[in-house]
Parts: C-alpha cells; structure tokens; sequence
C-alpha cells in the first residue's frame, strides 16, 4: 500500500552527537488511521508534530502542530477542519 499520510516530529537529542543532525524526522504511513495511531503516541512523550498528506494526494492536508489535537479528535477521512488554513 502507497504512502499518503506523514508525521513530522522533534527529535530530541541524547548524548553527544559527533556530526549535527536535523532536529526532526519524518514517518509515513498508509492510512490516516495509522498516522493519527503513531502521533498520539509521540504526543505523549511531549515532542512537537505536525502532519499531512503526500504529494500528489487529494485533497491536500496539512495539519501545523498547532491543529494536532482537534484533528486526532475528528472522524476519520473528514478532512473540513483539518483543511482549513490557520
């Protein structure tokens, strides 16, 4: 199954790095199910997130950290909140 779904979060750091590394990383997923599973599980460790879909699907979500929990609260492939900008 084709990734469609990504969850970008903080990567916090432990211990000394020898070369600098981005401070997030990225995870894709098949289903919005999945990826909505895998971000309240970083939400607990209190890390910063955001999420959204691929390129080309649509129609096209971004979800800024800000908007994480009101979309984890919503249903399922309903993507009128999640859409709209700010």
């Amino acid at each position: 199954m084709t990734a469609i779904w990504y969850v970008t979060f903080e990567v916090r750091r432990h211990g000394l790095l020898l070369k600098p590394r981005s401070p997030y990383e990225t995870r894709t997923f098949a289903t919005e199910a999945d990826a909505k599973a895998f971000t309240r599980s970083k939400l607990e460790d209190g890390v910063v997130l955001l999420a959204g879909t691929i390129n080309p699907h649509f129609p096209k979500q971004l979800i800024p950290a800000s908007r994480i929990q009101s979309w984890l609260a919503e249903k399922e492939g309903d993507p009128t909140s999640a859409a709209r900008p700010g």
